[in-house]
C-alpha cells in the first residue's frame, strides 16, 4: 500500500496550529490543514506491511491501508467511500480520537507512525467540500419502528444504520440539542458543532426523526416508549461522575466538570445560561488528568482564569514508551494536550485532602503528595508522603475524575433493566440485548466510559443486532 519506498523517503508531517496566544482568543478550532498534495504524500508512507495492525488497533476496524493508498493515488472519492464503510462520522473521530491506530502502525515500531488521523480528517473534510457526502435513503421501508434513547455518537451511528436498513427511527434526547457529549461535553475549539448539525440534516433526509427535551423516565414514561416501538436502544452514556467526598466538598465553587463545560458550549451557541460557573479572574484547580480535565483547562484559560493548576492522582508517566514491550497496544506515556500547552501548571501523585474557605466559598485546596509502590502482588498502591501537605489557591475547583456508570434514577430504575457489577447495563456484544425483551444497549451506557470511536463501533453493531431481531437477518455490516 502507498509507495513501496515511501516510508523511507518521506518524513512524517504533522498538523500545525495557531500559536497559543492567538487561539485562546476564540472558541474556534485552531489546527491549520495541510494541502491535499501534502496529505497525499503522507499517504505514500503506508507500508505494505502484510498484517495491518492499524486496523485492529482501530475500534471500528477502519480499512486504513486501502484509503491511505487511494489518497496517495489521488482517488479521494473512493477513499471516502472506503472510510465511510466502517465509520459513520470520521469528521468526529478525525478530530477527537486519540488515534490508537497510529500506536499500532507497524512503522511505529522503530520510526514515526503514518499520520492516519490527519489523513482521515482530510478525506472527510474534502468529501464535504466536494459535495460527495449525500443521504443514503433506504430503497424500501420495513414498517418497523425503533427508538434510540440518547443522541451521542453511539446513538447517532445506530440511528443512521437502522434508517438505512429501512426502519422508522426516532432519536430521543433529554437536552435541547442533539449530540450528547459531542455537543455539550467537548469544547468547540476541539470540535465545532456545525459538524453535528450537518450530519443531522443528512440523517433527517435518510428518515431519522429527532426529539429534543424528551427525558425518558421523566417527561416520557418508559411504558409509553415500550408500547410505541418495536425495539428500543439505550445509548444514554455514562453520566454518573466520580465524586470527591472530602471536607469542604459542599463549598460554593467546587463543581463537577460537566456542570462547567456545557455552559460554555451553550454560550457559544448563543444561549443564555443560568447559575453561571466562570473561571474569569479566578485561580482554578482541575482535579483529574484525562481528556475532560484538559477540556476544563482550555476552557478556563479562554475565560480568562488568573491561573490554572491540574492535579493527577497517578504518577507522572514516562516520557517515552517501551515499544518492544507495549506495541501494538496504546501506550501509557507522557502526553501534553493543546490545552495544557496554553498555560497550565501540572502536578502528579497528588491527592486532595480538603477544600478550605470562608463565607461558604472555596478559597484553598489542601493536598498531599503520594508515593506509589508495588505490593507483594505486583499491584501499585499509594501512600501519603509524611509532611508533604501543601495548599494552593482555589477560587474554582473542577472535578474531572471520570464517570462511574450511567445514571440509574429515572429510566433505568423504571425499566428495571439488569446491570453488571460496575453498574452499567448488562448486555453482551453478541446481540446487545438487555434483560428486557426488545430492549438493547450500546456505547458508554453498556461498556462504561470510553472513546467516541468505541461508541460508534457499538452503535453500528447494535444496529445490526436490532435489524436481525426485527427482520430475522441483516445486510448491515458487522
Amino acid at each position: 500500500m502507498g509507495k513501496i519506498t515511501g516510508f523511507m523517503e518521506v518524513a512524517r508531517q504533522d498538523l500545525t496550529s495557531l500559536p497559543p496566544e492567538e487561539r485562546v482568543k476564540t472558541y474556534s478550532e485552531f489546527t491549520i490543514p495541510l494541502s491535499l498534495e501534502s496529505v497525499s504524500t503522507q499517504g505514500s508512507r503506508c507500508m505494505d506491511c502484510g498484517i495491518p495492525f492499524c486496523q485492529t488497533g482501530c475500534p471500528v476496524n477502519n480499512i486504513i491501508p486501502d484509503w491511505n493508498d487511494l489518497v496517495y493515488k489521488g482517488q479521494w472519492q473512493s477513499a471516502l467511500e472506503t472510510l465511510h464503510s466502517t465509520n459513520n462520522f470520521p469528521e468526529f473521530t478525525g478530530r477527537i480520537c486519540p488515534a490508537p491506530c497510529e500506536a499500532a502502525c507497524v512503522l511505529n515500531i522503530n520510526s514515526d507512525a503514518v499520520t492516519i488521523k490527519n489523513i482521515e480528517h482530510t478525506i472527510i473534510d474534502h468529501g464535504w467540500e466536494q459535495g460527495w457526502v449525500k443521504p443514503q435513503i433506504a430503497a424500501q421501508k420495513t414498517g418497523k419502528k425503533v427508538a434510540v434513547v440518547g443522541s451521542g455518537p453511539s446513538g447517532l451511528a445506530a440511528a443512521q444504520q437502522l434508517a438505512r436498513a429501512g426502519h422508522e427511527v426516532t432519536v430521543f434526547e433529554k437536552n435541547d440539542r442533539i449530540g450528547g457529549l459531542l455537543r455539550y461535553g467537548i469544547p468547540d475549539f476541539k470540535m465545532e458543532k456545525h459538524l453535528i448539525d450537518r450530519r443531522m440534516e443528512q440523517m433527517r433526509a435518510e428518515g431519522v426523526s429527532f426529539k429534543t427535551n424528551v427525558h425518558v423516565g421523566v417527561n416520557l414514561s418508559t411504558d409509553e416508549l415500550l408500547k410505541d416501538f418495536d425495539a428500543v436502544l439505550l445509548t444514554g452514556g455514562s453520566e454518573h461522575p466520580r465524586d470527591l467526598p472530602v471536607p469542604g466538598r459542599e463549598l460554593d465553587g467546587v463543581h463537577f466538570a460537566m456542570s462547567f463545560l456545557p455552559q460554555q458550549n451553550k454560550r457559544n451557541a448563543g444561549d443564555s445560561v443560568n447559575n453561571n460557573i466562570l473561571a474569569t479572574g479566578k485561580h482554578v484547580v482541575v482535579i483529574g488528568g484525562g481528556d475532560t480535565g484538559s477540556d476544563c483547562v482550555g476552557t478556563s484559560i479562554r475565560q480568562g482564569a488568573a491561573s490554572v493548576t491540574q492535579f493527577e492522582l497517578m504518577p507522572r508517566p514516562p516520557e517515552k514508551e517501551n515499544k518492544p514491550l507495549v506495541w501494538p497496544n496504546y501506550p501509557m506515556k507522557m502526553r501534553t494536550s493543546s490545552s495544557q500547552e496554553e498555560g497550565c501548571q501540572r502536578d502528579w501523585s497528588v491527592a486532595t485532602k480538603a477544600f478550605l474557605g470562608s463565607n461558604g466559598k472555596v478559597e484553598k485546596l489542601l493536598a498531599v503528595r503520594l508515593d506509589w509502590q508495588k505490593n507483594d502482588q505486583g499491584q501499585m498502591v499509594m501512600k501519603e508522603v509524611p509532611g508533604s501537605e501543601f495548599e494552593v489557591k482555589a477560587d474554582l475547583v473542577l472535578l474531572a475524575m471520570g464517570y462511574l456508570h450511567p445514571v440509574h434514577e429515572g429510566m433505568l430504575k423504571d425499566l428495571n433493566v439488569g446491570l453488571d457489577n460496575r453498574g452499567n447495563i448488562a448486555a453482551n456484544t453478541d446481540n446487545y440485548k438487555t434483560s428486557l425483551d426488545k430492549v438493547f444497549a450500546a456505547g458508554d451506557m453498556r461498556r462504561g466510559q470510553s472513546l467516541v470511536v468505541w461508541a460508534i463501533r457499538e452503535g453500528r453493531q447494535a444496529a445490526r443486532a436490532i435489524d436481525e431481531y426485527l427482520m430475522g437477518s441483516s445486510t448491515l455490516p458487522r
